[in-house]
């Protein structure tokens, strides 16, 4: 591991502050994710900023029903949280499937939305990967790809000019698309909101930024609004194994009936794009319909339809669709 150095600022603003003078450095929440990324020589910050006992550890309620969760929130505390379980239990249940107990003890909210790829390519520093080293190819574009992405990019073939086809991890954060969480960050230019589906981005031409956060900007809080009346919400993960594993694909769903057709509907992607991915034509199809599963399925293949697979992992396009079409279908009690 290369040398750093470690800050423990006193306030935000100071934290801020000491990143945004240190080009080359990072914030430590929790660290599940950096320090492992230091240990393989993918992260080399020159400066640590912990920030853990800065930003709030509580839930609060925001007017109106809403809830405002603090950055260092633990993932277990949140999931567990009662008023979580009962109000969004679509987030708590995509907490829940993520990691081990003792990383969800130690993941904190902000953290959460900022980890980085798991991709085999990103984490081995002898291998090409344009996120970790710009212009060395994507490896996994012509290598192992089962577990990568299916849509937000376009593939045309052996020169693609594709430059990073790795899946976003986290599960918290397709639930919290879903649920159109807002995320409220300090920066060197003062404090700001970001809608979630505006902070993660798809690679483009400069697959290094996972995020639209400035540099020195601080996750301080994440906000829930409140869903309709009615609502029910369902997260759903796709894996290799019954735990500890990320998904190959997910879906969470928030939906609410009136008078037999949906009238709102939350829809969102986990293992298939760069970033969450909110399913917005499924969305478009489903409103004002009836939820049968002729409807379901058409909105399911609807939103697919741009999907561009590679050889590995064109399964993931039918999961996808099974996945949404069968958590839909379950939570509203349509007829099949």
């Amino acid at each position: 591991m290369r040398e750093f150095r470690y800050e423990r600022a006193t306030d935000l603003a100071g934290a801020v502050a000491t990143l945004a003078a240190a080009p080359d450095g990072a914030y430590l929440g929790g660290g599940t994710n950096l320090v492992d990324l230091m240990k393989l020589g993918v992260a080399t910050p020159d400066v640590l900023v912990d920030v853990r006992e800065l930003t709030s550890t509580a839930v609060e309620e925001l007017p109106g029903g809403g809830l405002r969760i603090g950055a260092a929130v633990p993932n277990a505390d949140l999931g567990a949280d009662r008023r979580v379980r009962e109000r969004y239990p679509v987030l708590a249940q995509a907490l829940l499937s993520g990691a081990s107990g003792q990383l969800r003890n130690r993941a904190t909210t902000g953290g959460n939305l900022l980890q980085r790829t798991r991709c085999s390519y990103f984490t081995d520093v002898t291998k090409p990967c344009n996120k970790r080293a710009p212009g060395s190819g994507c490896g996994a574009l012509q290598g192992a790809h089962r577990n990568h992405a299916v849509l937000g990019a376009t593939i045309d073939g052996p020169d693609s000019p594709v430059t990073c086809i790795a899946t976003h991890p986290s599960d918290m954060a397709v639930a919290m698309v879903a649920l159109d969480a807002v995320v409220q960050v300090l920066g060197p230019d003062g404090e700001r909101s970001i809608p979630i589906a505006g902070l993660h981005r798809l690679p483009g031409d400069d697959p290094s930024r996972d995020t639209t956060l400035r540099h020195g900007e601080l996750i301080t809080a994440i906000d829930l609004p409140p869903l309709p009346a009615g609502t029910v919400s369902r997260y759903r993960k796709s894996r290799d194994r019954a735990s500890f594993a990320f998904a190959l694909v997910s879906v969470a769903v928030a939906v609410a009936l009136e008078d037999g057709v949906v009238a709102d509907v939350r829809l969102a992607l986990g293992g298939v794009a760069h970033k969450p991915w909110r399913a917005a034509a499924a969305e478009e199809a489903l409103r004002g319909q009836p939820p049968t599963e002729a409807a379901v399925t058409a909105a399911a293949r609807a939103e697919l339809a741009a999907a561009t697979p590679l050889p590995e992992n064109g399964f993931k396009v039918p999961l996808a669709q099974n996945l949404l079409v069968r958590t839909l279908l379950d939570l509203t009690g349509a007829s099949r």
